[in-house]
């Protein structure tokens, strides 16, 4: 199917992106996500607005505190670049694990935030890692908690008139780690997500001190599963701790039966991969 007819614009700066924006535009980057669904006709923008030959965009900078990933970072590249790999290694799989080949050189991680898909994976390693988005409008910018961002299906906080320039990761110390996994919808691992989770942990002395798990595909967002990470504070990290706080899994979720599962069985999956993201994480910690 094409898409319905609509204008098109390619700014050459931020700002003139921004001035073109409105009620009625939608903003894209590598395109894996809005042409797609331009075309089966469940977004009908009347302005596309390409941000893609806009520079400086295009960059993972350590500024000192946190990683700052820009608007036109490929999926290949978070997902191969030793910063992220250091800082955030449930982003990097997740990024490794977004698409096909074609998908992850051309699609953006930035792009894959702000489309909000209920069965992505990076949403998922961006909430564990605990990242901040950066909106920015002609009024300013705005930093965005990761928890705070994904609001509904194919649905975020940003506003119409902003742009998503970039997300800032917390650069890692020593006792922590991070890690994702989950189960394809046809049973590999480069398709969208019938169940994922993301891990990131904190230990010290053999206990965890701190921990945020999300999970993906199973509910109406990405989010996190805050009862399991309550849960593992305080434990030893054992295979029988993971497993009980596992159990919370989808505790505050909606579950939502599709075509790749019932309500029981993705409720089962969302503990399973919690378990195995929270088991790896601990394997990541350095």
């Amino acid at each position: 199917m094409y898409p319905r007819q609509f204008d098109y614009t390619a700014p050459a700066s931020i700002e003139e992106a921004l001035s073109a924006l409105g009620e009625d535009a939608k903003v894209m980057a590598g395109g894996m996500s809005l042409i797609p669904l331009m075309k089966l006709r469940l977004f009908s923008p009347g302005l596309v607005v390409d941000i893609g030959r806009i520079p400086g965009l295009e960059g993972i900078e350590d500024t000192g505190d946190h990683i700052e990933i820009g608007a036109l970072v490929r999926h290949a590249t978070t997902a191969s670049h030793p910063l992220i790999a250091e800082n955030a290694q449930a982003l990097a799989t997740a990024a490794s694990l977004t698409g096909d080949v074609q998908v992850r050189n051309r699609g953006t991680t930035c792009g894959a935030l702000a489309h909000s898909d209920v069965a992505a994976d990076q949403p998922a390693g961006a909430l564990a890692c605990g990242a901040v988005m950066v909106a920015r409008s002609s009024n300013g910018t705005r930093e965005i908690a990761a928890g705070d961002f994904f609001v509904d299906s194919l649905t975020s906080a940003l506003e119409p008139n902003e742009i998503l320039t970039s997300i800032r990761i917390p650069k890692t110390t020593p006792g922590e780690g991070s890690a994702y996994d989950k189960l394809g919808c046809r049973g590999g691992h480069s398709d969208y997500a019938v169940a994922g989770a993301a891990a990131w942990v904190r230990r010290s002395n053999g206990s965890i001190t701190d921990a945020r798990v999300a999970i993906t595909g199973v509910g109406t967002k990405p989010q996190l599963a805050e009862a399991v990470g309550q849960a593992l504070v305080g434990t030893d990290g054992s295979d029988a701790a993971i497993a009980a706080a596992a159990e919370k899994a989808v505790e505050g979720v909606t579950v939502l039966e599709d075509l790749f599962g019932s309500e029981e069985y993705k409720t089962h999956l969302a503990k399973v991969y919690v378990r195995r993201a929270v088991k790896a994480a601990l394997t990541n910690v350095y």
